[in-house]
């Protein structure tokens, strides 16, 4: 992260950091999230533990190949990867003949706001094929429409399987307010099948404004002003539902760190075949 604030766009809000991770200060200095090692105080196993063996045969016995997943607010890779292998049985380490199967049973889009992450990600990645990393703040609609359309248009979709937003609500909803909050999670299970969401809870919220003030940089410019809060898991689940034609399909329970992992199914019609219409239509 850089000690210097968010750059400001002229519509007001935050843009995407410019290389922020890679100049290695302290982790209250990332108000996006984007923080460096994350992975090292939230270990991908703590999450795919979790999630049973088997679970995309059992979402989509009859679903035609490759499944496509989109992974939001990725960091480094670490949990992709580790989601990637876990969800098609692959071990740690698995050969080039494991690859290429597994790239013809789930294809995953990767996309975090931070550009030095996602780099240190594609470097690293042993599925090149298969597990694609992109920067992308998720807010903004041209971009998004730009990757994502491009995307699903490859493989002649207009949605993806499955959808993961791991540890992401917090930081848009500190960003980009309740408005921003419901904005992300409306676009995501418009654009998802199935999204496995792990929210912070609220006292995720309080440590992240003492981090900033800490450091002597300014308050997230929401957190005070926000009315969504309170049993976070409990209030996104009233979203998804209410207001974003979704149902909660499972808890598979919660991290050691307190964070549940919660699968919502879209009760939108499926609109498998077509075409992705354009951004604002």
């Amino acid at each position: 992260p850089a000690p210097a604030g968010p750059r400001a766009r002229r519509d007001g809000n935050m843009a995407a950091p410019m290389g922020e991770a890679s100049e290695g200060l302290e982790p209250g200095a990332a108000p996006y999230g984007n923080f460096p090692n994350y992975s090292r105080f939230h270990p991908p196993e703590g999450r795919v533990r979790l999630l049973p063996g088997g679970l995309l045969g059992s979402l989509f016995a009859s679903a035609p190949r490759p499944l496509l997943g989109l992974d939001v607010g990725c960091n480094s890779g670490e949990l992709s990867l580790a989601l990637y292998r876990h969800l098609l049985g692959l071990p740690e380490g698995a050969a080039s003949p494991e690859q290429a199967a597994a790239g013809q049973d789930l294809q995953l889009l990767c996309c975090d706001i931070d550009p030095v992450l996602i780099e240190r990600a594609q470097r690293r990645s042993p599925f090149p094929a298969a597990v694609s990393f992109a920067s992308l703040d998720i807010m903004e609609p041209g971009a998004r429409e730009a990757l994502l359309g491009s995307y699903l248009r490859r493989f002649g979709r207009s949605a993806f399987d499955i959808g993961f937003c791991m540890s992401l609500t917090m930081w848009i909803h500190l960003n980009h307010g309740d408005k921003g909050l419901v904005e992300l999670l409306s676009l995501l299970s418009s654009l998802c099948r199935y999204l496995l969401v792990e929210p912070q809870p609220w006292k995720c919220y309080r440590a992240a404004a003492r981090r900033l003030r800490r450091l002597g940089r300014n308050d997230f410019d929401h957190f005070h002003s926000l009315a969504i809060r309170g049993d976070m898991a409990e209030r996104i689940t009233q979203i998804l539902s209410r207001d974003c034609a979704s149902q909660l399909v499972c808890c598979f329970g919660s991290t050691s760190w307190d964070r549940s992992l919660l699968l919502f199914k879209s009760k939108s019609p499926d609109p498998e075949g077509q075409e992705p219409p354009e951004e604002g239509q």
